[in-house]
């Protein structure tokens, strides 16, 4: 932990988090000590640190509160379209730091907590990560929120409350070991439950044809208990809200059994209930056809769409009667926009409540169902598309399972009559897959029940138009669209990164923290030595902070001089951790074969968590942390070269190791990642990239320059005239010396001498099975890794070129990926317009 600043360093520090006038400070004083003594610790004497943590949250949670009935009120009265972002996954991470910097309190709340004799860090790293997502797409959606609040658009994040959210992980004897996150286990400050808002959800049963319409009956309810957290926007007093629910059952559930005289056993039984909410599935880029699955894939959905029509109804603040009942508008006052195929019932959901419940004409239903619904996809991976078997669908969801009949019908009917006679064109097209074992194809009725289709890089955009999705582009090309990914420059560069954000504030004033693109200004300060200075002496004093930091939570001493190589995501082959592992073993080799010829030192960061039940992933985290052991204890290579695996990867560590990376690997075989995120956040925290092009780094090359990054390896081309040809790994093996000894060294036990066959699955995979290509790549990437020490060994040259990154990284804000989606989606335009804070009369 950073020492603390002393008095007259403190009262001199110029922050872009504002200066805490004196009032400010004294009322934060008396709040925190208000919830200190009342709220918390009013039957005890000593106060813990979780206590003064908890005070801190109410005392900034009070600063929220008035300002999200006020943003509410203001909705209700304006009656705008209202956006509703699903999804299954909402990676949030820490809240206590993101929110005094989007209220602009962090530099009264630091003084108060200071003058109160505690430390504002160590406050902060008690709270708990909210852990409820796997990657990338959970934290998109949680860039999204930041960034529609900061729009002043009136959107409303919907998912899950689970109770345990992604696994926290530990390394034991080089292995993963999974152990339950039980984040909810000391409370949560920032949610509020709404049980006043409970619906029910239905599931099972059966569909009864009437004369009055279709029933679905004799169902099992659970109820849907929703859960508020505010989302406030950068200081302009919005605060929207993210309602995520949680399972519970009704009191009578399964109280039949009380007849039968097992009481207990009946109440036991809610807990069948009361499993949907209770964790989240821990596979990124793969589907797990389970029940419990599709059961929280429709308890949202269900609940979410009751929530949105009772709101269209009732729009009127604190309302409950209906003030509208045509549904001709809805998609004109409601977007819906389906994070990945998990949300996809949402389609059929809404056409079952429009014919069968509110008695609205098919044709009708389905024209506002698809103005209404819009889906982006995440993935080009054929095993992480979702593919329900039909049977699942029967006993789950049987009105579900008619409705998606017809509707592609419908479809089908369509396509044949452009395309009579082509039969192949109707099977590759149909939502419903023959075979074995019936399927249903969620991407597909994603595609027919939406207005809009987006990719999240221009790059995957194009592979979702011309392989993907091919037949539906030529029956619909105005479907298709391009957004890509952003990140919220509040918490990625603002709030992980404040010294980097002081240095840019104090050149071109603090525009950027709203509009990116002002980076572009730096533009100008390229060939300045002083800014050349401040940008490198960040960047140092960001690597001894998380020297010190690798130093106290894994005991192992690194040069805060080396390179920090960073590589940090879900293990996954497609990401080729296994590249980066055969450039450690590389440098290794050659440091050892020469060790008196000097080399540029490197710490190989590696970190990300695998899948429980991949078992090339785990054989991944076992092989980095086996390298680690042979090279980080050989007197031979000293401080040249350590390679450490960051166990536990999350949100809150992100916020560390980001700003202090020099180089960043975004790696990935060109056509497999969807645009990555990751890459966008070390790229304005001022770390190079070395990277193919793939996902996002085209556009981050295009944006800063090819010459700017350490571009190498195969195209999209490339691999596509790969696989015509057919891959063969052993080619490179025997051409390539220093990767046949490589490995031939993981082939040996060389790093497991313990047990000599430890990885003889991983060397099998890269000789015989490698989709991805890893040695095809390998000498690509070790001649462009010699380019990295090159740069490297120039520090004023290696840091102009951070600087042309860090201007160029514009582009890549969640705020300009927000505002295409608004106005190119949902029709909507962002608003710049401040709410009057509470304490100011409204308009």
């Amino acid at each position: 932990m950073a020492a603390p600043l002393s008095d007259g360093d403190r009262r001199k520090q110029i922050s872009v988090r504002g200066i805490a006038g004196l009032g400010d400070v004294a009322e934060v004083r008396k709040s925190f000590n208000r919830h200190l003594h009342f709220t918390l610790v009013k039957d005890r004497n000593v106060a813990t640190p979780r206590d003064y943590y908890f005070a801190l949250a109410h005392t900034v949670r009070d600063h929220l509160v008035g300002r999200w009935i006020r943003t509410q009120q203001h909705y209700y009265e304006r009656d705008p379209k209202r956006i509703y972002y699903l999804s299954l996954e909402f990676y949030m991470g820490r809240t206590l730091q993101n929110t005094m910097v989007n209220l602009g309190l962090q530099n009264a709340c630091d003084e108060a907590i200071y003058q109160l004799g505690l430390d504002l860090e160590e406050l902060e790293e008690i709270e708990e990560d909210a852990g409820l997502g796997n990657g990338g797409l959970g934290r998109l959606a949680a860039c999204f929120l930041d960034s529609m609040a900061t729009l002043g658009l009136a959107a409303y994040g919907y998912g899950i409350r689970y109770e345990f959210g992604i696994f926290n992980q530990k390394i034991v004897d080089g292995w993963q070991v999974e152990e339950a996150d039980d984040w909810l286990r000391y409370g949560n400050p920032w949610e509020k439950a709404r049980p006043e808002y409970m619906l029910p959800v239905h599931f099972y049963g059966r569909v009864d044809h009437t004369p009055e319409g279709v029933k679905w009956i004799d169902t099992q309810v659970v109820l849907a208990m929703p859960y508020d957290t505010p989302v406030p926007g950068y200081k302009n007093n919005t605060v929207n809200t993210m309602r995520l629910w949680s399972a519970k059952a009704p009191n009578d559930f399964n109280l039949q059994e009380f007849n039968v005289g097992d009481y207990i056993e009946a109440v036991l039984d809610r807990n069948l209930a009361e499993n949907i909410s209770r964790v989240l599935y821990p596979n990124d880029n793969f589907f797990e056809g389970k029940e419990l699955r599709l059961k929280q894939e429709y308890f949202v959905v269900a609940a979410t769409l009751q929530d949105i029509i009772r709101r269209f109804k009732s729009s009127k603040f604190g309302c409950r009667d209906p003030v509208r009942t045509c549904f001709e508008t809805f998609p004109d006052k409601v977007a819906i926009q389906l994070n990945d195929t998990h949300p996809a019932l949402s389609i059929p959901e809404l056409m079952r409540i429009l014919v069968d419940v509110e008695k609205v004409d098919w044709d009708k239903a389905w024209e506002i169902t698809k103005r209404t619904c819009a889906y982006t996809n995440h993935t080009v991976l054929p095993e992480a598309l979702e593919r329900w078997p039909v049977s699942m669908f029967e006993k789950l969801l049987p009105r579900h399972l008619e409705i998606i009949y017809a509707l592609n019908q419908m479809h089908l009917d369509r396509v044949a009559a452009l395309y009579p006679g082509d039969i192949d064109r109707l099977r590759r097209m149909s939502v419903i897959e023959e075979g074995d074992c019936k399927r249903i194809n969620m991407a597909h009725l994603c595609v027919i029940g939406s207005h809009a289709v987006n990719g999240v890089a221009r790059i995957h955009s194009d592979i979702v138009k011309n392989s993907v999705f091919k037949d539906f582009y030529e029956l619909e090309p105005e479907k298709f669209q391009n957004k890509t990914n952003g990140i919220t420059p509040r918490r990625w560069l603002l709030l992980c990164n404040p010294g980097l954000a002081d240095v840019i504030a104090e050149k071109i004033g603090e525009g950027f923290i709203t509009d990116l693109s002002q980076l572009k200004k730096l533009l100008d300060f390229i060939n300045n030595e002083t800014f050349i200075r401040d940008v490198a002496k960040v960047k140092q004093e960001n690597k001894l902070k998380f020297a010190a930091y690798l130093e106290e939570q894994y005991k192992v001493k690194i040069n805060p001089s080396s390179m920090f190589d960073v590589q940090v995501k879900r293990i996954h082959e497609y990401k080729r951790q296994l590249l980066n592992c055969l450039h450690a073993i590389t440098l290794y080799n050659r440091i050892r074969s020469n060790p008196s010829k000097s080399f540029v030192p490197r710490t190989i960061m590696i970190g990300g968590k695998a899948a429980p039940g991949y078992h090339m992933a785990k054989m991944i985290i076992k092989l980095v942390t086996s390298i680690g052991e042979v090279i980080n204890n050989d007197p031979y290579v000293g401080d040249r070269l350590k390679v450490i695996f960051l166990e536990n990867y999350r949100v809150s560590l992100a916020e560390k190791v980001i700003p202090a990376a020099d180089l960043s690997q975004q790696i990935s075989t060109a056509g497999t990642e969807a645009s990555g995120t990751g890459n966008m956040k070390f790229m304005v925290n001022g770390a190079l990239t070395i990277g193919t092009m793939d996902g996002a780094n085209v556009e981050m090359a295009e944006e800063a320059g090819e010459e700017n990054l350490f571009i190498f390896g195969m195209r999209v081309e490339d691999v596509e005239a790969l696989d015509r040809q057919g891959y063969n790994a052993r080619e490179y093996y025997e051409r390539l010396p220093e990767l046949r000894q490589a490995i031939d060294q993981i082939s040996s036990g060389f790093f497991s001498p313990r047990d000599p066959g430890c990885f003889r699955d991983v060397v099998n995979m890269l000789m015989y099975h490698d989709r991805f290509k890893v040695f095809a790549d390998y000498e690509a990437y070790i001649k462009c890794q010699g380019q990295v020490d090159q740069l490297f060994m120039d520090p004023r040259e290696w840091t102009k070129k951070v600087i042309r990154n860090i201007a160029c990284s514009g582009k890549f804000s969640s705020d300009r990926t927000i505002t295409e989606y608004a106005r190119e989606i949902w029709g909507v335009e962002p608003s710049a317009t401040k709410i009057p804070p509470p304490n100011l009369p409204r308009d």
